[in-house]
């Protein structure tokens, strides 16, 4: 139970907030410094017994389904509390499929019988822990890459930017560089090595990125794509279930995010994204956008990763493209708090609240 919680029931509870997310969900209690979990986005199907992702439903009744069983899982395994003692806060992305918000709103009033419900937009109160109401917002998760511009509380939905730039790309360039690095050290088993890497679990990979990984600086990413010769980072040797090692080479270690940097005639990279939201906003606000860059996901904590974006943009502004149409000379970065935008949230938003009546 949350630690401030008044003796003998005296007060309104603190609500209870629910961040679901394509790999990772976020449950807690509002105002705690932390979740109080962050577990995988995903259940045991009683049918099949196999673990199945909740966002891999088949219709309305799976997800309907996949939900029951994964909230319970959170309200009496993670958090211990009965759903009908406290409200719900959920953070949502503003391109969350109506199906998925709708059937998880019958799943709290009907089977949990929650009191309300609050449906708050990410990109937007990513702004209330920088006590800011403007700035560009990048919510950089595992499926892809989410750029929407807020000012004055408000989205600039013309200007938003989305690219399959998330966590999953990056783990695919990961196999993929693994594949060739094991290659290059035994040429006649090529098969075999690429059998065996791309049969490692996505939690493997994803642990081995987490670990061992991280984004390299611009020069040094020059240096590889020119095919120069460089000296790579150590080799790293990751175990395997306790019996098996594999040896990550330092080349995968630093090049494995380079698939969020590239450059190509699509200029569809993430600091392209970036530029290219700023200048579809009106001119006023651009100044403002690039002063206040707020990076949000779990991809974007990777080390390295804001100075090679700051290169990269410092870059771009010297080309013919961007510096004729922006006229910007620095970009500054925040560090939100994304979990305590929800101290004190919940009271102050009555209009916005969606009791079981209503729905």
């Amino acid at each position: 139970m949350p630690l401030f919680d008044t003796i003998g029931g005296l007060g309104e509870k603190q609500a209870v907030v629910l961040d679901l997310g394509k790999k990772f969900t976020k449950f807690g209690f509002a105002g705690d410094s932390t979740p109080r979990c962050i577990i995988p986005t995903e259940i045991k199907c009683p049918e099949s017994g196999k673990v199945r992702s909740i966002l891999t439903y088949k219709n309305e009744d799976d997800l309907y389904a996949l939900l029951v069983d994964f909230i319970h899982m959170l309200y009496f395994k993670h958090v211990l509390v009965s759903p009908k003692d406290r409200k719900v806060v959920i953070v949502e992305s503003l391109l969350c499929p109506t199906v998925i918000r709708d059937t998880l709103a019958k799943v709290l009033f009907r089977h949990f019988e929650v009191s309300s419900i609050l449906f708050v937009p990410a990109h937007l109160v990513a702004l209330n822990t920088l006590g800011v109401n403007k700035g560009l917002v990048i919510d950089i998760g595992y499926e892809e890459a989410l750029l929407i511009p807020v000012f004055e509380g408000v989205a600039v939905l013309k200007a938003w930017q989305a690219q399959l730039l998330g966590g999953a790309a990056i783990e695919l360039n990961l196999r993929k560089l693994l594949i060739e690095a094991c290659a290059k050290k035994e040429k006649n088993d090529l098969e075999k090595i690429t059998n065996k890497i791309m049969g490692l679990p996505d939690s493997i990979i994803e642990d081995i990125k987490v670990r061992c990984c991280f984004v390299t600086s611009s020069k040094r990413a020059k240096v590889v794509f020119n095919e120069e010769e460089y000296k790579p980072p150590p080799d790293v040797n990751y175990k395997i279930g306790g019996d098996a090692v594999i040896t990550v080479d330092g080349s995968s270690r630093e090049f494995a995010y380079e698939v969020m940097f590239e450059h190509d005639n699509d200029q569809m990279s993430l600091p392209h994204m970036i530029l290219d939201a700023i200048r579809k906003c009106p001119v006023d606000m651009r100044k403002t956008m690039a002063d206040n860059l707020i990076f949000i996901g779990g991809t974007s904590m990777a080390p390295g990763f804001r100075a090679r974006i700051l290169e990269e943009l410092q870059y771009l502004m010297t080309t013919s493209f961007y510096s004729e149409k922006l006229k910007i000379d620095t970009f500054k970065f925040h560090n939100p708090l994304l979990w305590l935008i929800i101290l004190n949230f919940f009271p102050k938003r009555y209009d916005d609240l969606v009791t079981c009546s209503l729905f």
